[in-house]
């Protein structure tokens, strides 16, 4: 997975190339990402739950970091982008 910080850019070390491949969204393992936000857990199992209509969710797991007020660890996202092919994000109430 290809996570870009647009404040200091793209990584050309050559970890790009999993992630310029399609997603195949039938069978990836996807990450719902939570901002901590209320509802924002409420919402992403939702989406899993009718995710589950076209694919197997064994592989969908709800991520989350542990403040509102604070950025996601560097520790996370690493776990996300070593793990997951994909994350839908709840960024909002």
């Amino acid at each position: 997975m290809l996570i870009i910080n647009p404040a200091f850019g793209l990584d050309h070390g050559g970890g790009e190339q999993r992630a310029r491949e399609a997603i195949d969204w039938q069978q990836d393992p996807i990450a719902l990402f939570s901002n901590a936000k209320p509802n924002a857990r409420e919402l992403l199992e939702g989406v899993r739950d009718r995710l589950s209509s076209f694919r197997r969710i064994d592989n969908i797991d709800y991520v989350a970091k542990d403040s509102v007020s604070q950025p996601a660890p560097p520790a996370l996202l690493e776990h996300v982008a070593q793990n997951y092919r994909a994350a839908l994000m709840a960024i909002a109430d």
